[in-house]
């Protein structure tokens, strides 16, 4: 009789570092994305880092961009040298359009086309409303909403109108249920997830796809960090979700990776949240999250 699965045997590898997996199980076709070229802002660590190096590792070339080049450009040649496909590390700020535009015809110059735009560039971190400066929740707004907007747009008139394409924007679950110390990225993911289904409808007839990934509490990405992950998962906070556990990034990889290809070729519109079901049954628990929050301040001072 065959032994029964224990818990985690079928999770993917991850490392939690910024590093690329020293190893490499495909659950898909190696040659899903072959290739295709990928532009993905935030692409230089945490769940944007390893969504390009799961591409890669299906044949797809990519574009990772961010505002810190030298960052970029270690992790571009970590990425090739694990996959060996072309990643071309690119400096943009999404908040200002005239770089993304810079950014896509050097893209454009480079690879011939441009195939699927991952949306990830975001800042988070735990800040009570009433302790929320205005240009803190603008510049949270800017990235995140405004940036994800900027990004599609310019991706959408240099290329996917006329080619179509896939776009995946990467969300969270904290507007769901009004999540304690989070208004600021929780309405801006909000209007993102808004966005995916209204690009989805008007863009569609152009051939391209728009769909959304919201991820749950991930180790090994500086949101984790921020956000208390490892302290909750020290005092066993992570027991209260179905799965009991932090999700890893080479799971989201996944995720991302089955809407940008045509394993989910008829999908559009769609938010897949990919949380263990956290948002289903985590405390919203607002005297913890200000402890959390005030012992952070202290120890950042």
């Amino acid at each position: 009789m065959a032994e029964p699965q224990k818990k985690g045997e079928l999770l993917p590898e991850d490392v939690g570092s910024d590093d690329c997996l020293t190893s490499y199980t495909h659950i898909y076709s190696p040659d899903l994305l072959k290739d295709q070229v990928a532009f993905i802002t935030g692409g230089g660590s945490g769940i944007g880092l390893r969504i390009a190096e799961i591409f890669m590792r299906h044949g797809c070339d990519t574009v990772i961009a961010s505002r810190n080049l030298d960052k970029l450009k270690e992790a571009a040649q970590k990425l090739s040298s694990a996959t060996g496909r072309r990643c071309l590390p690119l400096c943009i700020d999404v908040r200002q359009p005239e770089s993304i535009a810079a950014a896509v015809d050097e893209t454009l110059k480079e690879f011939g086309h441009v195939d699927i735009l991952i949306n990830n560039a975001a800042g988070n971190f735990l800040c009570p409303a009433s302790a929320l400066s205005f240009n803190a929740f603008k510049t949270v707004m800017e990235i995140d909403t405004m940036g994800t907007f900027n990004t599609s747009k310019v991706v959408y008139e240099k290329w996917f109108q006329n080619h179509g394409g896939n776009i995946v924007n990467i969300s969270a679950t904290l507007g769901y249920k009004g999540q304690a110390l989070q208004v600021h990225a929780g309405s801006a993911k909000a209007a993102n997830d808004a966005m995916t289904r209204h690009l989805s409808v008007e863009w569609g007839p152009s051939g391209v796809r728009v769909n959304t990934v919201a991820p749950g509490p991930i180790s090994g990405t500086e949101g984790f960090r921020r956000l208390g992950g490892p302290r909750g998962e020290a005092a066993g906070h992570f027991q209260s979700l179905p799965l009991q556990r932090a999700g890893n990034k080479t799971e989201m990889a996944h995720c991302v990776l089955f809407l940008a290809s045509r394993a989910s070729s008829y999908v559009t519109g769609a938010i897949l949240v990919a949380d263990g079901g956290a948002w289903l049954t985590s405390p919203n628990d607002v005297s913890t999250l200000l402890g959390y929050w005030s012992a952070e301040k202290k120890r950042d001072k």
